[in-house]
Formats: structure tokens, C-alpha cells, sequence
């Protein structure tokens, strides 16, 4: 691989890691969680395979909180919902994976019967 095709390929990545850390912190904002995610965050939740997973677990480490009145389910089907919205696929340390056929219905779409990307959704409480 020449020394430019490891650097196009390094900044794809980089665009792709900036693209899913903009949607899912455009989506904590607009379910009002008071979550932020940065890349060193990423990187550390990056060995738990799955998005959801990953969701769960940065949740129950850091706002179990909000386990008292949400499921860890309803929790992520929301985030994802809105976050697939704008940025679809997955990020993975060692590549982007998009997922073509992923579980992530297209925008607009009913995300267990709720449509996540309704204005006006009320915002998570205790959030």
C-alpha cells in the first residue's frame, strides 16, 4: 500500500469516527441525555462487540440512574434510532463497517412503534 493510500484510508476512518460521534452525541442531546462522547470514549467501548452493547454498557457504568425509571433496551433503541438516523452503520477501531442490512430501519421509520425522529418527542426524564 503506498504511503498516500494509508493516508486517504486513515482519513476515511477519521471522517467515519467524527460521523458516528456527531450522531450519537446529536442524539444524546436530542433525547436530553447529558452524555458526550469523545473518540477516547469510542476507543474504550470499541472491544464490546455491537452498538447496543456498547450502549448497555457505557449506561450501566456511568448513568445507572436512569436504569430506575428505562429499560437498558428502550434506553438504546432510542439512541440508535435517532443515531442511525443521521449516521448510519457501525464504527469499529480497525475499520468502518457499514451495515447495508442492518437492523436500523431508514429514516422516518418506526422504531418499536415509536418514530425517534418525531419533533417534539419529549425528552427523557432524570436524563
Amino acid at each position: 500500500m503506498s504511503h498516500s493510500s494509508a493516508g486517504l484510508k486513515a482519513t476515511e476512518h477519521d471522517q467515519h469516527l467524527h460521523a458516528q460521534l456527531s450522531a450519537f452525541n446529536s442524539a444524546f442531546a436530542e433525547l436530553g441525555l447529558r452524555f458526550r462522547w469523545d473518540a477516547p470514549t469510542f476507543y474504550a467501548l470499541a472491544s464490546i462487540q455491537g452498538e447496543a452493547a456498547r450502549l448497555a454498557a457505557y449506561i450501566e457504568t456511568h448513568h445507572a440512574h436512569l436504569l430506575k425509571a428505562y429499560s437498558v433496551d428502550f434506553l438504546c433503541e432510542a439512541i440508535l434510532g435517532r443515531k442511525n438516523a443521521q449516521a448510519p452503520g457501525e464504527w469499529s477501531p480497525g475499520h468502518a463497517t457499514q451495515h447495508a442490512g442492518s437492523k436500523a430501519a431508514p429514516t422516518g421509520a418506526p422504531h418499536g412503534g415509536w418514530d425517534w425522529s418525531e419533533p417534539g418527542l419529549p425528552a427523557l426524564a432524570g436524563a
